[in-house]
């Protein structure tokens, strides 16, 4: 049995166990195909080529704090195969009633203090945001610690996908969070992606920054959830003909999507830590994105809908 946390009204006096059993949900596939598995290592060998030399020290984007004040939490959302996954939980401090959720899925290092302010921020704007942990606890010190951390999901994918189910549950049912959406950057970008294949008609919006995408429409066809894709045009990890192989697809399929290719950005032009780091770009897309989850998360949204 998994205690989880109980949201209720005065969340600001604290937060108040309850114990409650978190049930996997019965979605949509998680890519764990042999050739989604050939496509996977792929990325991996470009991720490892892109951020060679890189270190997990924290980037600008780390170091804004957030809008207002926060109550942040580490704290078990799921339970996989038989081992709680702790994450970052986090809201505004003067939440009465639930908020909109965003689901945060870390970059190739994994879940640490710099994914961690980030999801800070994001709380800040006007969200419960619960940042997951895909590696089970483990944070890379370097990238080819990253690499075997990103390398075993892409092998066994299926758990990261039950750890995302639980996630999407304890935001929904536990926080009782009225709208959800995902966001990820780098390998988090493209499970955000997989986050709306795993809930097609659930999901209210999804944000991609430079994750692994694809123009697969079998797989793509059922997503119904918004798509904000923001890339660089210098990124030789996620290519820009990929990218718009992806929007094409989506256009296809008459999808609800954005996509912006940065000029002159590399990959990771946003991510809370690395060396591409662009600051004027990666301000750009934090303003695009607070505006298209403001659009597509909003509760007045969730009434007229």
């Amino acid at each position: 049995m998994l205690k989880n946390i109980y949201l209720r009204r005065g969340l600001t006096s604290g937060l108040l166990g309850l114990a409650l059993l978190v049930a996997a949900c019965e979605f949509g596939g998680s890519g764990s195909s042999e050739p989604d598995k050939e496509a996977g290592r792929a990325n991996v060998d470009a991720m490892s080529r892109e951020h060679a030399g890189d270190t997990p020290d924290p980037s600008e984007g780390a170091q804004v704090a957030p809008q207002r004040a926060i109550v942040s939490e580490r704290l078990p959302y799921a339970e996989v195969n038989d081992e709680l996954v702790y994450g970052h939980f986090v809201f505004p401090s003067d939440m009465i009633e639930p908020l909109p959720a965003i689901i945060v899925i870390h970059e190739w290092w994994g879940l640490n203090d710099n994914v961690r302010a980030m999801a800070d921020r994001l709380a800040g704007e006007g969200y419960i945001v619960l940042a997951i942990d895909l590696f089970g606890g483990s944070v890379a010190a370097n990238a080819a610690e990253a690499r075997q951390q990103m390398l075993a999901v892409v092998e066994n994918p299926e758990p990261a996908a039950e750890n995302i189910r639980k996630a999407y549950d304890f935001v929904k049912t536990t926080a009782g969070a009225p709208r959800i959406g995902s966001l990820g950057w780098c390998f988090g970008g493209g499970w955000s992606l997989n986050t709306a294949m795993l809930f097609p008609d659930e999901l209210d919006a999804t944000v991609i920054y430079y994750g692994q995408v694809t123009d697969d429409e079998d797989r793509l066809r059922d997503i119904n959830a918004p798509i904000l894709g923001l890339f660089g045009a210098e990124d030789r990890g996620i290519t820009v003909e990929s990218v718009r192989n992806f929007e094409a697809a989506l256009e296809r399929l008459r999808k609800n999507y954005e996509i912006h290719v940065y000029p002159g950005a590399d990959h990771a032009f946003a991510n809370p830590s690395g060396n591409a780091y662009n600051a004027e770009v990666a301000e750009d897309a934090w303003m695009r994105t607070l505006e298209f989850l403001d659009r597509h998360l909003s509760i007045e949204v969730g009434e007229d809908s």
